[in-house]
């Protein structure tokens, strides 16, 4: 496998008033096509800033970033929209999911985008929630699912369009433990099975360990890796 997303000299400064908080500085950082990595490190660290990074909602400051051989941080707005749409599929620790709407419906979602027909998002939207074990629900709203349930169906919403990528910032924060290790069992499934390259932000080394390797950030900058 090659590498998929190439960090290099990585900066990211935001601007409180007149004062410049660097968030994050001169991350060098390699993830290969078909890994796991789970993120993690203490709060304010950087995690979810480098996230988002990597999931293209937002710009670096300075360095660069690439992912397929794509230089996202060059990339202006409605650009770097598209690219997110065709490449990257989002799993966030709230489900986000509307709630008048059916499992079947939220999942087709970002199909709503392309050019496929009602008929042809209603099949991939199947597939997807086949994939997560809930074909059985596509017509429940998320009031008349668990915690885990509709984490499964923001899952199926974040792979329906076949993302090369899954990012997933605390996907099991919000949930007991056996629905969390249901949900990291499907990531790991998805990585394994499917080819997904995910990174995963999480605050629980129990969750970390679903990953093929962690990384820790402390305060802006990679301190340790540890390969399981």
């Amino acid at each position: 496998m090659g590498t998929l997303i190439d960090i290099k000299g990585l900066s990211k400064v935001y601007e409180r008033g007149k004062q410049k908080v660097e968030v994050l500085h001169h991350i060098d950082l390699e993830i290969a096509e078909g890994d796991f990595l789970a993120l993690m490190g203490p709060s304010g660290s950087g995690k979810t800033t480098l996230l988002n990074l990597i999931g293209g909602l937002d710009s670096p400051s300075g360095g660069s970033i690439s992912v397929g051989g794509q230089q996202i941080g060059r990339l202006g707005g409605s650009a770097l929209a598209k690219w997110r749409a065709a490449n990257v599929g989002f799993i966030f620790q709230f489900y986000n999911l509307m709630p008048m709407l059916s499992a079947q419906k939220n999942v087709e979602l970002p199909l709503l985008l392309t050019k496929l027909s009602a008929a042809q998002r209603k099949r991939n939207a199947a597939i997807a929630l086949k994939l997560v074990g809930l074909e059985e629900r596509a017509s429940h709203r998320p009031a008349e699912l668990s915690g885990g349930q509709q984490q499964r169906v923001a899952i199926a919403r974040a792979i329906v369009s076949d993302p090369t990528l899954l990012v997933c910032d605390e996907p099991t924060g919000d949930l007991d433990r056996q629905s969390a290790e249901d949900v990291l069992l499907l990531l790991q499934r998805l990585n394994r099975e499917h080819g997904k390259t995910i990174v995963m932000v999480t605050h629980d080394p129990k969750a970390a360990e679903y990953a093929s390797h962690t990384l820790h950030l402390d305060k802006g900058s990679l301190v340790e890796q540890v390969t399981a």
